[in-house]
């Protein structure tokens, strides 16, 4: 496996981290998702992906490749910083923030049950497409340093559609299982783990 390909995969699976933990919790609440919205929600992200590196792609055009994959590397590092500093939070700040946070869209990542606003037990076309506004907002950023740190777009955009497939379905299967949903407040730390890994990665190759 090369250098190009375990950076595209250590984005993809940082982005989709969030797709993971949601299809827990909807496998545990036995909320049912089919196919064709799984299919849904991997199309949005991976757009988003697709948009957040077209964007980076315009700003990396402005310096030299070297420069590109500093900067891109340190944006990265700064992001992975921001999830464990949400991870380490103390109980009452992230309640409070949360309070603050009540009807924003990423109250659907805080509590992914919400994401069924009728409480029909199904995740409707329109449901699905609020949730997968809400992660790919929360990885906007993340799509940005990447592509100013030199990922190719249309790969990285593909691997991100893929792995969402397999970790939303994955997901939901443990889910199912009754794996405890405390599990679910390390994805913070894992992700930022792998972000700023990613980040030190594009800085040194």
């Amino acid at each position: 496996m090369n250098l190009y390909l375990i950076s595209v995969l250590l984005f993809a699976l940082s982005a989709n981290l969030d797709n993971f933990t949601v299809a827990i919790t909807f496998g545990m609440r036995k909320i049912k998702m089919n196919f064709f919205i799984n299919f849904l929600i991997a199309v949005i992200t991976g757009a988003g992906t697709f948009l957040s590196m077209w964007i980076g792609g315009i700003i990396g055009r402005f310096f030299p490749a070297s420069v590109s994959n500093m900067l891109g590397g340190i944006l990265l590092i700064l992001i992975g910083l921001w999830f464990l500093r949400d991870f380490f939070k103390k109980p009452r700040e992230k309640e409070e923030a949360g309070q603050k946070e009540k009807g924003n869209l990423n109250t659907v990542l805080k509590d992914p049950g919400k994401a069924d606003l009728d409480s029909s037990g199904t995740i409707d076309v329109r449901e699905s497409a609020i949730l997968a506004l809400a992660l790919t907002v929360n990885n906007f950023g993340m799509g940005v340093g990447a592509s100013i740190s030199g990922l190719n777009i249309c790969a990285t955009t593909i691997f991100t559609f893929l792995i969402s497939m397999f970790s939303i379905t994955l997901g939901y299967r443990v889910g199912r299982g009754c794996i405890p949903k405390s599990l679910s407040r390390f994805v913070p730390l894992i992700s930022g783990g792998i972000v700023i890994a990613l980040g030190i990665f594009e800085m040194l190759v």
